[in-house]
């Protein structure tokens, strides 16, 4: 094989006559020796050889005859050898988890299927695992009874029904691939797998977002795309392999399985991009990252070693921009994954895919915009801010007449679709965020208009919010002293008038009780400390203000 790789990825000639003998002969020499090893592992009682040796030795045995047919050009022997070597293969790795058996498949033994199917007339359409049955040799049923102790599933044609997904396989695997108003067939059994993977792996997600979504943080929302983001790039590399093979075989733009391709390039790319989107969203946070998250210190889990509760702190400046800084990044990428969605064959004419596109692109970049916004107005560049909150403003009042997609459902994963909803939180919330950012503009115009003088000897006349029943004498009203801003301490009258009218008749803490037990002395006493008490208490009232208590 050293040498088959040397001459066939060299600048020569290629692989010659005499060269081409040469490496036949030399497989044919080794699959003979490998027949022989196989036969020694058969004597189990003298080698001590498992089931699982012997039929690695066999599946080994059967892989370099395939490649001595394969050089030879016989085809039907090449995928029936090869077969037989798949069909072990697999089911070792099924019964061990073993990636080496996997890796064997995917370098040679697959490859070699493919293209000797290919010779021998066999559609794309069928998987190479049910080549692989269907070519196996079920006749040696020593053989078939030590695989189907392995993998009872691994020689019938529904073991993907069965056991899920199992080498390549699924049960959900479509036949036919829609792009908007275009329904074609998928001529690739690779291509078909990796979307039924895709849906199998949508579903799981769904699931998966499903179950506790308030417990689960944003990094464990969005690892739970992984697995639907790598079916879904299979199924782009799947589709652009075909593509190539068809450009290899000299097959034109205008044939039908090319334009079929292209075609399921498209939705399967879009398909791809739209997950991306998705991840995306869940990492801004909540609502798309509408509301300013991170306002709060989370506070610790271990208790305070004083038996206090922990006391909520508010993030620094430094960290909220950061927070905002990691939201641009990631509109940013959702920006750039919608602009690739251009590039699309077939995207380019359909204007009402476009418009939707344009739409879902404006909702992002207003989202772009109100975080820039945010981080200008925590440095106190608010003029800034209202530039960018009313350009966020203006891309999605033209989103929003545009916004006539197929929204996406509620209990749906978020994906690029964008529901109706999102469109009015987000312009009510940029409304309410314009009018607060001018209204901090015009008070810092104001303040900056003052002259001179009026800062270097301020008014002493109370604001005018305390002075509301008065006309003004000169007809104008000094708008630079509206209220009291920043609001100071002041103190708050109690009413003392009506504490000094109401001295004597109110019972105030202590001094009720004392009265009862002046009053219980008296009555032994009789009638003149009576009066001298009453004269004490006559003494004690002096005016009505209460002076001289």
């Amino acid at each position: 094989m050293h040498m088959k790789s040397v001459h066939s990825t060299g600048t020569g000639k290629g692989i010659t006559g005499s060269n081409r003998r040469h490496i036949i002969s030399r497989l044919h020499k080794a699959a003979e020796n490998s027949k022989q090893l196989y036969q020694v592992l058969l004597q189990s009682k003298t080698s001590r050889a498992s089931d699982g040796d012997i039929l690695e030795a066999r599946a080994y045995t059967s892989s370099l005859a395939g490649a001595v047919d394969f050089e030879k050009a016989d085809w039907q022997a090449c995928l029936k050898a090869y077969s037989e070597s798949r069909v072990i293969y697999s089911a070792l790795q099924t019964s061990t988890g073993n990636d080496i058996f996997k890796d064997m498949l995917a370098s040679t033994i697959d490859p070699s299927i493919r293209y000797a199917a290919y010779q021998s007339h066999i559609p794309r359409t069928l998987a190479i695992a049910t080549v692989a049955r269907r070519s196996f040799p079920k006749d040696d049923q020593d053989l078939v009874s030590k695989i189907t102790q392995l993998d009872a599933d691994a020689l019938t044609e529904d073991a993907s029904a069965s056991s899920g997904t199992k080498s390549g396989d699924t049960s959900t695997t479509p036949k036919t691939i829609t792009w908007r108003s275009r329904t074609v067939d998928l001529q690739d059994a690779a291509i078909a797998t990796a979307l039924g993977t895709a849906s199998s792996a949508s579903d799981v997600l769904l699931q998966s977002l499903s179950e506790h979504p308030g417990k689960r943080s944003l990094n464990d929302r969005a690892l739970a795309y992984d697995d639907v983001l790598n079916a879904s790039q299979d199924a782009v590399d799947a589709t652009k392999h075909a593509i190539d093979e068809l450009v290899s075989e000299g097959v034109g733009q205008g044939d039908k399985r090319m334009q079929a391709l292209q075609i399921t390039w498209t939705a399967v790319n879009y398909a791809l991009i739209r997950w991306r989107v998705g991840r995306n969203r869940v990492l801004t946070g909540e609502a798309d990252g509408m509301p300013l998250d991170g306002g709060i210190v989370k506070q610790p889990k271990k208790p305070r070693k004083d038996g206090k509760e922990w006391v909520e702190k508010e993030v620094s400046t430094g960290r909220k921009l950061a927070f905002l800084r990691e939201k641009v990044v990631l509109y940013d990428a959702t920006l750039q994954s919608i602009d690739s969605v251009r590039d699309l064959p077939g995207v380019a004419a359909d204007a009402d895919f476009l418009k939707q596109l344009h739409s879902k692109r404006s909702f992002f970049q207003a989202l772009k915009c109100l975080a820039i916004a945010r981080s200008h107005e925590l440095l106190s560049n608010r003029k800034n801010s209202l530039a960018l909150l009313a350009r966020a403003s203006d891309l999605l009042s033209q989103a929003l007449p545009s916004s006539s997609s197929p929204a996406s459902d509620a209990s749906e994963p978020p994906t690029l679709d964008i529901h109706p909803d999102s469109f009015s939180a987000l312009q009510k919330m940029l409304k309410a965020e314009l009018a607060r950012a001018h209204a901090l503009v015009e008070l810092d115009a104001l303040a900056s208009s003052r002259s001179p003088d009026a800062e270097s000897s301020p008014t002493t006349e109370p604001p005018l919010i305390e002075r509301l029943h008065e006309y003004p004498s000169s007809g104008l009203v000094d708008l630079s002293n509206l209220v009291t801003y920043p609001p100071k301490l002041q103190p708050v009258p109690v009413k003392p008038i009506f504490l000094d009218l109401a001295w004597n008749y109110i019972e105030y803490p202590g001094r009720a009780k004392q009265v009862v037990k002046e009053g219980v002395k008296g009555a032994s006493e009789g009638k003149a400390t009576v009066d001298e008490k009453g004269a004490k208490k006559e003494e004690g009232r002096k005016g009505w203000f209460g002076f001289g208590r």
